[in-house]
């Protein structure tokens, strides 16, 4: 019995109870179950009868206990009791409720998966570090809570096109150039340049490509150097990603929104200004282009382009939203460094003055800072702690565990050493450790003998057997509350649990018969629960882009 077939028949038995009122009527949310916190109350409860009694002119308690016969009826319940004021706690019977494994093992990969996000399709921007450099610790957060996001949105039934949003346009990258050409000549970085010996070994990279750089025309070697330490540089970060098993959809080129159409002459932030002007939101003063984003909550109004010609970051910004929207995302998911706080407020007004409502198709997350204790500064970048070197020294695994079972919102320190223990007090190693462990039960089980091909779930009797199939009972609201609140550290937080829980069990009930000891049904029923925790677990980790190893 899952908590979804027992929620469905508490909403029928209510639905049918109500059809003889007018006026008075459920969703199926209403009727979502919950854990009690004393497990000694039952397995499920429900406040349905509270959320109704004021709309029926009842008193909850009194409506609780109506519906309790009904409740007593369903198939695999053991108890109903109402508590308090209304709480209605039910108790399945230990067939029932053992046969989440069965329900886990026939599921596969996809136990967990559910459709509270169904029909929603999803633009998210995370990262989008600038291409002028390494990617390094600040980006690190972002780039593990991004793709974690995207795994619970997409395993809650969202479809989800992940981007990362290149800056490679403006004076930055025309700085870069001029810093990786003055590396090429043995000249000294020019001011306001980037400095470190990564672009040394940039422009080593780029001489060994472009023989005759130092021979042609100013302008047109820092173009060159430019534009190959870009490619350089962004097939490194792209690289670092990989290895951090943080995957993109779309690299999306701001260029491309600067560069005019083949047909038309005219660029991606020209056709913004057009279309925003016709919303009525554009106007012309102090030999600028403005648009009115204070209509819409924003602290100022924003400069679309300056009296020079020249156009602004938020005209990019706007021609760059238009275009998520015209590729076909009604929703968009921005995922901003602490530092961007100003932003939500500006993304916001530009969504409404695009005709979107804020408030249902943008969600601006800003993630707070992170250190680490113990990193050493990069060798090559001088001032920073580059991604790769902490992929060196920690490991993908555990810096995307660690990272990911922390709230966005709240500034983090680790401990670096911590993060590389093999200790229990290391959370990656204790949950990676307990999938290790199911695996090893298994093929020893295999080789005593042991097979799943006896399965009564009535004999998982044990209360670390109760308390075990409750938590696996548990994934698949896990996994929809973390899509639903955008926070996969739910599902960290709850792969810590799970782990405790089979580690307890593990204690004390036996997989393999003992000694002579022949093997029964409850050797066989027992590693299917083994095996049911162990897809749970490998499914949990796939969603914060962990692997789960079997041997440790």
């Amino acid at each position: 019995m899952t908590p979804e077939a027992l929620s469905a028949h508490l909403f029928a038995i209510v639905s049918e109870r109500l059809s003889a009122v007018d006026g008075v009527s459920i969703t199926e949310s209403d009727a979502a179950l919950e854990r009690p916190r004393n497990r000694d109350h039952g397995d499920w409860a429900s406040n349905i009868a509270m959320k109704l009694a004021k709309r029926l002119g009842t008193n909850p308690r009194e409506f609780a206990l109506e519906l309790v016969p009904a409740i007593q009826a369903i198939d695999g319940v053991a108890a109903v009791d109402v508590a308090g004021p209304g709480f209605i706690n039910i108790t399945l019977d230990t067939a029932a409720a053992g046969e989440i494994a069965r329900t886990v093992l026939e599921a596969g990969e996809s136990y967990g998966h559910n459709a509270v996000l169904a029909g929603h399709t999803i633009n998210m921007e995370f990262v989008s570090a600038n291409p002028t450099g390494p990617l390094h610790i600040g980006h690190t957060r972002w780039a593990a809570l991004g793709d974690s996001i995207a795994r619970v949105l997409k395993a809650s039934g969202a479809e989800v096109s992940t981007e990362y949003y290149i800056n490679d346009a403006g004076s930055q990258m025309d700085m870069f150039g001029l810093s990786v050409l003055a590396a090429a000549k043995g000249e000294p970085t020019p001011e306001k340049g980037y400095p470190g010996p990564y672009i040394g070994e940039l422009a080593k990279q780029v001489l060994a490509a472009v023989p005759d750089l130092l021979d042609k025309p100013h302008d047109e070697a820092v173009a060159i150097a430019r534009d190959t330490a870009y490619e350089l540089q962004m097939a490194e970060i792209k690289h670092s990603l990989e290895t951090f098993h943080v995957h993109f959809d779309v690299f999306f080129s701001e260029r491309t929104l600067h560069a005019p159409d083949a047909v038309t002459g005219k660029t991606a932030i020209d056709d913004a200004e057009e279309r925003l002007r016709a919303q009525g939101h554009v106007f012309e003063a102090d030999d600028a282009v403005w648009v009115r984003t204070t209509d819409f909550g924003d602290d100022k109004d924003r400069v679309l382009t300056r009296g020079n010609g020249i156009v602004t970051y938020f005209a990019a910004d706007a021609a760059y939203y238009l275009s998520k929207k015209d590729r076909g995302f009604p929703e968009k998911i921005y995922l901003l460094g602490a530092d961007h706080h100003g932003y939500v407020g500006r993304l916001k007004a530009l969504a409404a003055a695009a005709g979107d409502d804020p408030d249902t198709g943008l969600s601006v997350l800003i993630g707070q800072l992170v250190n680490l204790n113990g990193a050493k500064l990069s060798k090559r970048a001088g001032n920073i702690i580059e991604l790769d070197d902490l992929l060196s020294w920690i490991g993908a695994d555990a810096l995307r565990f660690w990272l990911a079972r922390y709230p966005a919102d709240s500034p983090l320190a680790l401990d670096g050493e911590k993060l590389r223990s093999r200790t229990n007090d290391n959370p990656v190693f204790y949950v990676q450790y307990a999938h290790a462990r199911t695996r090893s039960v298994a093929r020893n089980a295999a080789a005593a003998g042991v097979t799943r091909d006896d399965f009564e779930p009535s004999l998982l009797v044990h209360p670390t057997e109760t308390a075990l199939l409750g938590a696996l009972q548990e994934f698949p609201r896990i996994v929809a509350h973390s899509a639903e609140l955008r926070e996969p550290h739910r599902v960290a937080r709850y792969l810590e649990e799970l782990a405790g829980y089979y580690h307890r069990w593990y204690d004390a009930c036996r997989v393999l018969p003992l000694g002579e000891e022949p093997i029964t049904p409850v050797h066989g029923t027992r590693l299917w629960l083994n095996d049911a925790t162990g897809q749970v677990i490998r499914n949990g980790l796939d969603l914060i882009g962990v692997s789960a190893p079997d041997r440790m």
